[in-house]
């Protein structure tokens, strides 16, 4: 059975039980529907909430949300559905920035972290080849156009990207109004305003599990073995693409469950 709660204009889907919170955030251009399998799979041992980030959904307001307002939301979110315990986050893409930023300044609301193909990316480890840098120029200023333009142009715009980054949503709830994190990045970024996004630092137990197979790397190889040092965290790249757990279900899912389990030790307890 699913619940659903309002959180400032936003629902929140609550399916499962048990007494651990994960709280699932999806990135560009997905929608709460993302983690469909992953629901089905932890439902029976977790309370799973999940919900569409601003501006996601047509019927949310079509407008430039900040990194303070999305953190802001985030934290809405887990304060009214678990008020009393640190949750576990899952996150992807866009949901990995959002949720990274507001870990960092709630560490006490964030017992663990599951972060799916994005880690330390722009970092000055962060180093990309001349061809993968060009890949993602390309394709994100593409997007921050379409935010720009708007309307059926726009549309159309976020839908042909849509398709051609193999993404897994339905074309019809794909729009413009998706892509506004594209415009606030590099918007920004052209007129030298500060982003405002603290650097990352997790502290907390990771599982990061990534797509090997793809055009553009999201962290460094010395995040990635600095994380990978750390005996409560687990890292592993997947014979995939950036929506890892859409492209290898069944794999994603069970790397998931076996870090969720082993991380119940008394030392990992300690550790969070």
């Amino acid at each position: 059975m699913t619940e659903i709660v309002k959180v400032n204009d936003i629902e929140v889907y609550l399916e499962g039980q048990g007494d651990e919170t994960i709280v699932m955030i999806h990135g560009w251009p997905d929608t709460y529907r993302l983690w469909d399998s992953q629901v089905a799979a932890l439902k029976h041992l977790y309370r799973c909430a999940r919900f569409t980030l601003p501006g996601y959904d047509p019927a949310h307001s079509r407008r430039l949300y900040t990194l303070e307002e999305l953190v802001a939301q985030i934290a809405d979110i887990v304060d009214r559905i678990s008020p009393e315990k640190p949750v576990t986050l899952m996150i992807h893409d866009w949901g990995c920035i959002w949720g990274y930023q507001y870990y960092l300044r709630h560490q006490s609301r964030v017992r663990r972290i599951v972060a799916v193909d994005i880690g330390d990316a722009g970092s000055e480890a962060h180093q990309l080849p001349a061809k993968a840098k060009l890949f993602a120029f390309g394709y994100q200023i593409f997007l921050a156009t379409a935010w720009l333009i708007g309307g059926a142009v726009g549309d159309a715009m976020t839908r042909k990207m849509a398709a051609w980054l193999k993404a897994p949503g339905e074309p019809d709830t794909i729009h413009s109004g998706m892509t506004y994190s594209y415009w606030w990045k590099w918007g920004r970024t052209f007129q030298n305003r500060p982003l405002g996004n603290l650097p990352l630092k997790v502290e907390c137990p990771l599982l990061f599990l990534y797509g090997a197979n793809k055009a553009v790397s999201f962290h460094s190889e010395a995040w990635e073995k600095e994380m990978a040092a750390r005996p409560e965290n687990h890292v592993q790249g997947l014979d995939t693409g950036h929506w890892v757990m859409s492209e290898a279900p069944q794999q994603f899912n069970q790397a998931v469950v076996a870090w969720l389990d082993r991380a119940q030790s008394p030392s990992t307890e300690s550790a969070a």
